[in-house]
């Protein structure tokens, strides 16, 4: 069964200063070392890349070229597969938020939650409890 991780664990596993660091990339060494499948949308590595690089987000940010080589490494994982919006996505997208308090923040969870829908992929990980309201997805946070 393929899971996905959200962005909020990748950039703690490289904020060295953040409380959750030694955590964060266990868990992610983790997943590398594990052979379970992982499926990753473009939009959470590209928000990895985002912030990682944003110096009001982290103390000591990446450069953009060291954001991609962790990009790159993590898609070089034999286990890594890359997600992407497909034919059905705007049908489950208006699924998952059809009886939903729906703006704002939320849209760019509802997008994911709806890729992870098409995808078939339901074991999710992430320190974001919103993702919760999303009833067909297994929300696990791996650092409590």
């Amino acid at each position: 069964m393929s899971c996905s991780i959200d962005v909020n664990l990748m950039v703690e596993a490289v904020d060295a200063e953040g409380p959750r660091f030694a955590r964060a990339q266990a868990f992610l060494f983790g997943v590398a070392r594990d052979a379970a499948p992982v499926s990753l949308a473009w939009i959470t590595l590209l928000s990895f890349v985002r912030m990682t690089t944003h110096r009001g987000i982290l103390k000591r940010p990446l450069t953009h070229a060291q954001a991609c080589e962790n990009v790159s490494a993590l898609l070089a994982l034999p286990q890594v597969r890359t997600i992407e919006e497909t034919d059905g996505f705007w049908d489950a997208y208006r699924e998952v938020t059809r009886d939903l308090d729906m703006h704002g923040k939320h849209v760019p969870d509802a997008h994911l939650a709806a890729l992870l829908k098409v995808h078939g992929i339901r074991r999710f990980y992430t320190r974001d409890a919103d993702f919760r309201r999303y009833r067909f997805l297994d929300v696990v946070d791996p650092l409590v």
